[in-house]
């Protein structure tokens, strides 16, 4: 039996719903053996009615989105959606073992991303992802001026050295979200205006080809804007994220290994002066180079503790984890006769830490598994690249598929301690509003790209 696109989607969701379910079963029989209880029956079918109803919940806010790429969207990839609904749902489980209240927030968020991500779908699905072409130079700046704000007296706010939230009344929210997508929309559309340029003209200087500055200087003067801005803020972790699909999108769309070349020439130049010069990267590093340091590891600010206490979770966490509720992630504190506390031992394991948490629970079997899914996230981006018709649209599908990447690399990267731990979120998976809400509208325009490549090809009429 053969299914359409649109129905292996519809398949695909049933394992997100499986483990909310079987995940919040858990949580629950594990918090409720903790406490006495006169019938263990009793606890375990009060543990699964709730769950279940947690997984139709989100089974139904899927089948919501689904509906909409179903007749929006009737020919795109269908894959893309329920992999993010697969990280969606660890991520949702995983925030609310952490913390319930956050977990409500983050499923509030959630919601907003789905409507933004069918708000998105409904604009673009009659012209595609073409007419924002004509607006690069505005959504360039909007995505630069947002990821300043952060410094503006008054909404920006400092955390852990970086300014990365502006708060409005109760909300919080990262501007750098939105200025990652906006930063690549410009890239794609400027590189395919001016690809045969930088391909063809230019001088050679020691071998590499030098563009002209007249089509190259615009390209540059936004993408140093945009870093300098995130330099000002020290929100580093995005800084490297975009400098990534800056130089990804520039080899793919010239084909020329000089440009990478001299990109991470630049940026090993760049990397040596900032951490001579700026005392919170110069501690980032140090804290990479020396976790386990006695003076950093009892540092108050910049320290290695955060970085240290990863690492241990992960040791032990083995190969399966130690399961819910077993966990390195809280211990008791008595801060008065018989008034007991849980503190935790990873700092903010909801957003930064996250993945620690993943691989102390469930093992470095779960983390893997983990990563193999954005693994294929990735991947079904890349093909929706490869299949697009347009010039723009490759560009475009293959810079918002390097974004993923490069986000989950710098995440898992600084928490495994390959490279310097920085504040950017695991997509989908960690607590953060403005993070899944923007994620969404990402997969939004790689659906739309997907749709139009793989429409069927019409047949010219005959004469």
């Amino acid at each position: 039996m053969v299914f359409s696109a649109r129905n292996r989607e519809l398949l695909g969701l049933l394992p997100s719903a499986v483990l909310v379910t079987a995940g919040f079963t858990a949580i629950f029989i594990q918090s409720e053996n903790s406490t006495p209880r006169a019938s263990t029956n009793l606890t375990l079918n009060h543990a699964s009615s709730v769950s279940l109803s947690y997984g139709l919940l989100f089974l139904a806010l899927c089948l919501a989105a689904h509906l909409v790429i179903r007749f929006s969207l009737p020919n795109a990839d269908p894959y893309l959606f329920p992999l993010v609904a697969v990280l969606s749902s660890v991520g949702i489980v995983m925030v609310y073992r952490i913390n319930p209240t956050l977990a409500r927030q983050q499923a509030q968020w959630m919601v907003i991303g789905l409507i933004l991500f069918a708000a998105t779908i409904f604009a673009l699905r009659r012209n595609g992802v073409g007419i924002l072409e004509r607006y690069r130079y505005t959504i360039a700046a909007v995505g630069i001026f947002a990821t300043f704000l952060p410094r503006l007296p008054g909404i920006g706010q400092q955390v852990n050295g970086a300014y990365l939230n502006i708060h409005i009344g109760s909300i919080a929210f990262q501007p750098a979200e939105f200025g990652k997508v906006a930063i690549v929309i410009f890239l794609a559309s400027y590189l395919r205006d001016n690809r045969q340029v930088l391909v063809t003209a230019g001088r050679r200087v020691l071998g590499l080809t030098i563009p002209p500055m007249k089509q190259f200087g615009p390209m540059l003067i936004v993408w140093g804007a945009a870093m300098g801005t995130l330099l000002i803020t020290r929100e580093l972790g995005t800084s490297l994220m975009f400098f990534g699909a800056f130089l990804a999108l520039l080899y793919v769309a010239t084909g020329r290994f000089s440009f990478p070349f001299l990109g991470l020439l630049l940026f090993a130049i760049g990397v040596w002066y900032v951490t001579g010069h700026v005392s919170h990267v110069q501690a980032r590093v140090q804290a990479w180079e020396h976790p386990f340091n006695e003076t950093l590891y009892n540092r108050s600010v910049g320290g290695s503790y955060q970085l240290a206490q990863s690492l241990f979770a992960q040791a032990d966490g083995g190969f399966l984890g130690t399961g819910f509720d077993r966990s390195l992630l809280q211990y008791p504190v008595e801060i008065a006769p018989h008034h007991i506390v849980h503190r935790f031992i990873l700092p903010v394991p909801e957003s930064d830490m996250i993945y620690a948490v993943i691989v102390n629970e469930l093992g470095l079997l779960g983390g893997a598994a983990l990563l193999l899914v954005f693994l294929l996230l990735v991947a079904r981006g890349l093909k929706t690249a490869v299949l697009a018709r347009d010039s723009f649209s490759k560009l475009l599908a293959t810079g918002l598929s390097f974004i993923i990447a490069l986000q989950v690399f710098v995440i898992v990267g600084g928490v495994t301690r390959v490279i310097p731990l920085t504040g950017v979120t695991l997509p989908f998976v960690a607590y953060g509003g403005s993070s899944i809400v923007m994620n969404f509208v990402l997969v939004a325009l790689l659906l739309v790209v997907s749709d139009r490549a793989r429409r069927p090809h019409r047949a010219a009429p005959r004469s």
